[in-house]
């Protein structure tokens, strides 16, 4: 699990090449291959953090909504929507729709989750959602979970998440920082209502 960071939220790298919804990175990194986008808020998509993590050559994948907030950068940008499946860079992957029911991401807006293949490992990465008949079809080695409630589900429906996908590790995501979403202690609730056959861990400081 060394070859996973994560920043903070659902700031996420895989091998200090691969960042999902890159999220107050401070240090000027430069060593993206690709910057996968989930959905243009600020928290998802900042662009002082994605600028301080690609490079010339870095890839950009996103929805449609987030093109607006990537106007300043000359890189390389590929549009996705849900339900597709694309390779970028040698690198595999499926998109999915990642929505709330009623409230703040409506399924019309066009966010996307992903589910990529790295190195013979799969990962999937939920966005902001709840848990939606798309996201219980992802079958990934390895799921970034949202725990956080209000703009996400909470974390009891994001262990019962986990518990029906039956990942091989579980990492709850989305929580302990932005205002209105729970704190350190959903890890407690989350851990309590997973599946002990489910591997976890807490990479959140």
């Amino acid at each position: 699990m060394e070859n996973i960071k994560i920043n903070c939220h659902s700031s996420i790298c895989i091998d200090d090449a691969y960042y999902f919804d890159p999220f107050l990175i401070k240090e000027k990194k430069q060593n993206a291959k690709i910057v996968f986008l989930t959905h243009p808020h600020f928290d998802h998509l900042d662009p002082s953090s994605i600028k301080n993590v690609i490079n010339s050559e870095t890839i950009i994948v996103c929805p449609k909504s987030c093109l607006k907030g990537l106007k300043q950068f000359a890189n390389k940008i590929i549009v996705v929507s849900p339900d597709e499946k694309r390779t970028v860079d040698n690198v595999e992957f499926k998109t999915f729709p990642s929505y709330n029911f009623g409230k703040y991401h409506p399924i019309e807006n066009g966010f996307v989750g992903y589910t990529l293949s790295l190195n013979g490992t799969s990962y999937t990465i939920c966005g902001d959602t709840d848990d939606t008949p798309e996201l219980r079809k992802q079958r990934p080695d390895i799921l970034f979970v949202p725990i956080g409630g209000t703009y996400t589900m909470d974390a009891v429906q994001g262990a019962n998440l986990a518990n029906k996908v039956m990942p091989k590790i579980v990492i709850p995501v989305h929580y302990a920082k932005i205002e209105g979403t729970a704190g350190k202690e959903a890890e407690k609730t989350f851990l309590e209502n997973l599946n002990p056959n489910i591997e976890y861990r807490i990479l959140i400081k």
